[in-house]
């Protein structure tokens, strides 16, 4: 596979809105031992590009200032030390950044097999809500069958998720979301309830259910104290964002007499090896419910890469349904 010596990238070029998001082009980067170069085929839109676009969110030190932590494409290139993939595999990976490219490094063991039979753009939509959903719920979260599993806004990448992947470990899955049409589409998914948080209140539908074990949220805020009154005694609290702040007042004596764990992580300051092991638990356990198809993302639009604002326009009204993508290349 010839890789040029440049590309077609789409960076941001101050914080701001998302018309700060410019094409232009930079050099083709050069994997390192341990590294692979995708080259993209679609690139996932999540909300840290348009925290990272905002000014909220900087990439870490070593990562491509560029945007995008995900993709699908095929290997143009190896670096040393790299034996499980060769130069023209399909793959679909979990990057530091740089993925609104035709180009983009990323460690070798961040990278998966593209499923069997997955349409590209479908892939690129997996690695940061897998990963991210199965560190936080199952390694962190140690949700088991049977118990019962609530995930606030349902309806949207990191939902649309953990409510296929929760369902398919055999819990009762609870979610949010912010219309009847949404509701519609988390109960579709494998939600036993869900509500709109917008006419409904979530607290009474868990008390109603005896408590839930295990909550991720991405929320915060007002949330926050909900959420722990949702809970049942010995439950647990994932929290994996704020989008409505990280500050607020709580009772720590009813989580210590109720027992009440709560934690949380970012994906994207985790060491290498953090990921590859996630990586690896992914593939182990995802991929099987891929394969029997009891987990499918859920998609819902596509724009080219020179069309990134109007994808960050989307994803930050409330109206979008799973996952969005821009295609790079076929």
């Amino acid at each position: 596979m010839s890789v040029p010596d440049a590309m077609l990238a789409i960076e941001i070029t101050q914080p701001g809105p998302p018309d700060v998001l410019h094409p232009c082009s930079v050099p083709v980067p050069v994997p390192l031992h341990g590294q692979i170069l995708i080259r993209v085929a679609y690139a996932g839109v999540n909300r840290p590009d348009a925290l990272q676009r905002a000014g909220s969110y900087n990439p870490p030190a070593n990562a491509s200032p560029l945007p995008g932590l995900e993709c699908s494409g095929y290997v143009a290139a190896v670096g040393p030390g790299v034996t499980r993939w060769a130069v023209g595999d399909a793959v679909c990976a979990l990057l530091p950044g740089g993925g609104y490219a035709e180009y983009a490094l990323t460690a070798a063991d961040h990278a998966l097999p593209v499923p069997p039979g997955m349409p590209m753009d479908q892939a690129a939509c997996l690695p940061e809500t897998c990963f991210t959903v199965w560190s936080n719920i199952v390694m962190r979260g140690r949700l088991k069958a049977g118990e019962k599993f609530l995930v606030h806004g349902g309806t949207s990448g990191i939902g649309t998720t953990a409510i296929q992947i929760a369902h398919a470990l055999g819990a009762r899955v609870f979610a949010t979301a912010g219309s009847d049409k949404k509701v519609n589409v988390c109960k579709e998914l494998g939600a036993e309830q869900a509500i709109d948080y917008t006419t409904d209140d979530y607290v009474e539908m868990m008390k109603s259910a005896g408590g839930a074990d295990l909550i991720l949220d991405m929320v915060g805020g007002k949330y926050l104290p909900r959420n722990i009154q949702s809970l049942a005694d010995d439950g647990r609290l994932v929290q994996i964002a704020f989008l409505t702040g990280a500050k607020m007042e709580l009772n720590f004596a009813e989580i210590m007499i109720r027992r009440l764990t709560l934690t949380g992580s970012t994906l994207r300051p985790q060491s290498d090896l953090a990921k590859a092991r996630i990586a690896a638990a992914v593939e182990q356990h995802v991929w099987p419910m891929i394969a029997r198809g009891a987990f499918k993302p859920v998609m819902d639009s596509e724009y080219p890469l020179d069309q990134a604002p109007a994808a960050h326009w989307r994803i930050e009204t409330p109206g979008h349904i799973g996952k969005i993508v821009l295609k790079v290349a076929d």
